[in-house]
């Protein structure tokens, strides 16, 4: 017969992966809250599992301070070891992901303007040939960590320079000055600029956009491409944008001088475990074949034909 504890709420509970998974990110950011959000659950959650794994290791992970939770020198000890395993379970993850079919989940994560402006209404027209996928596109202006999981693909506007990861450029994309109807007949003394914030200041099309505007003003500045096209279209100053982005908008017009020699190559990026799952494969494709497509409009090519540029002012 088997013995029964008076008090079963205080058994010793067995392993559990889970737990070891908060102890690391506890550790990595010293703090429930930090742990919290890249968790993606509540910081009482966090202290909750990791008492949890104190309870079933015997020993205590971490001291307790006013404002972090600092690791205890056997909870530095066990930390390395737990990445360790981290690791593992990514990789096998991944592997999983290489044996799998085509049906299930594939997250891409792409620039924010790229993802909702171009390859949104793209993919919405091959629907198709994903048909029994269930597809994730993430706009986002960092770059997903592929080791992690975080996304299968990565459309990056630079070549990757985290180890092994598989890249293949696959475009190109251009930019142009852009300003509302009108807008160019003032004279180019008397022209206003929109610009990228900070977070965005060294991108070349920026630079370039700097040195030209020289000691006129930047009246307006933001880290979303969509709100300078926005503030464009209502003659607030003059841009510089994507021309995927502009050159088909009715309220824009392309100024044919000067011209932006900017030109910055589209990567495709994954990691290699993943490389062999067909579902992820069959969209890897997909999004080759969707840049390709429409590469003159990306790269400029078509934009003069599109949207009928204007010189600028004397």
């Amino acid at each position: 017969m088997q013995k029964r504890s008076d008090n079963p709420g205080c058994e010793k509970r067995g392993l559990q992966w889970d737990d070891i998974r908060y102890f690391l990110e506890l550790a990595r950011t010293g703090s429930l809250s930090g742990a919290a959000r890249r968790l993606g659950v509540e910081h009482s959650t966090v202290a909750r599992r990791v008492e949890a794994l104190e309870r079933s290791l015997g020993i205590r992970l971490f001291d307790r301070l006013p404002k972090a939770w600092s690791l205890t020198p056997e909870g530095e000890t066990l930390v390395t070891q737990a990445g360790r395993l981290d690791n593992e379970a990514l990789a096998f993850s991944r592997a999983a992901l290489g044996v799998s079919s085509l049906q299930g989940t594939v997250r891409v994560s792409a620039p924010p303007v790229l993802a909702g402006h171009f390859l949104a209404p793209r993919l919405a027209t091959t629907r198709a040939r994903w048909q029994n996928i269930d597809l994730e596109l993430i706009g986002e202006s960092r770059d997903a960590n592929l080791a992690r999981g975080e996304a299968d693909l990565a459309i990056r506007m630079s070549r990757p320079t985290a180890p092994g990861l598989a890249a293949r450029c696959i475009g190109e994309m251009g930019y142009g000055l852009y300003a509302a109807h009108g807008y160019t007949r003032r004279p180019r003394e008397a022209w206003e600029f929109l610009g990228y914030d900070d977070s965005l200041v060294q991108v070349p099309q920026q630079r370039w956009l700097a040195q030209l505007a020289g000691d006129r003003r930047f009246v307006f500045r933001s880290n979303d491409l969509a709100a300078l096209l926005n503030a464009t279209r209502v003659g607030l100053g003059i841009a510089v944008l994507p021309h995927f982005l502009a050159a088909n908008d009715d309220a824009v017009s392309l100024v044919s001088d000067p011209v932006c020699p900017t030109l910055r190559q589209i990567w495709l990026v994954m990691h290699p475990d993943v490389k062999r799952s067909p579902r992820v494969r069959l969209l890897a494709d997909l999004l080759i074949d969707l840049v390709s497509e429409a590469q003159a409009l990306l790269s400029g090519a078509a934009a003069d034909r599109s949207t009928g540029a204007v010189p600028s002012g004397n």
